[in-house]
């Protein structure tokens, strides 16, 4: 792919962004092939390096803020007319409720996410704390001379450092995987809100 072509397709993939975020990223990325054109790399390996351009665009996405996006969405692009100032009144108590309906359901949502998140992390650090009062169970249990009981106390310690060996990897990989999964639907409704597909 040229140059041209790559902020060719760039320019189209952008075109829902505001046009000073748009220009200012076509002018970078076309200095940035510029350069390493000037430093010997062949055209095509130069923009080779950068990327798809569903790969650049979804870089661009994620390092605008949502508020600019939602802000050059919602500027009106002529003045309203009355009538639609009117319906828009009237109609504020049947889609102003669900508005906030849906907004509170999406938040419900990803609260729950974080708070099950967070229970298992306390549950791996109540089997560590487990593993420590059970060393101490058995090292009372020896000076008692009750070698049954520190047995007992041993084979739990054993048992509860397993299962927070274990969880504790289980929660680190579902910790990383909700942070992705929001990322993505961050990305996404960024990318709809541009008026773009998400190429996630």
């Amino acid at each position: 792919m040229t140059k041209a072509e790559f902020l060719d397709a760039l320019r189209a993939k952008l075109a829902g962004l505001p046009p000073e975020e748009a220009a200012e990223r076509l002018s970078f990325y076309n200095e940035m092939i510029t350069d390493r054109m000037e430093d010997g790399i062949a055209e095509e390996e130069a923009v080779a390096e950068l990327g798809t351009v569903d790969d650049v665009v979804n870089q661009i996405m994620s390092e605008i803020p949502l508020s600019t996006l939602v802000r050059q969405k919602v500027k009106p692009r002529r003045a309203l007319k009355v009538w639609e100032i009117i319906l828009l009144v009237l109609g504020s108590p049947v889609w102003l409720p669900l508005l906030i309906a849906a907004f509170a359901v999406g938040l419900s949502l990803y609260v729950v996410v974080w708070a099950v998140v967070i229970c298992l992390w306390a549950a791996v650090l109540c089997l560590a704390v487990g593993v420590l009062w059970c060393l101490i169970q058995v090292f009372r249990y020896q000076t008692a001379g009750n070698p049954g009981g520190a047995l007992c106390a041993g084979g739990a310690a054993l048992i509860c450092a397993g299962l927070a060996i274990a969880l504790f990897f289980a929660c680190k990989a579902l910790t990383k995987g909700v942070i992705l999964l929001a990322k993505r639907i961050v990305l996404s409704i960024k990318s709809r809100i541009a008026g773009k597909e998400a190429a996630v």
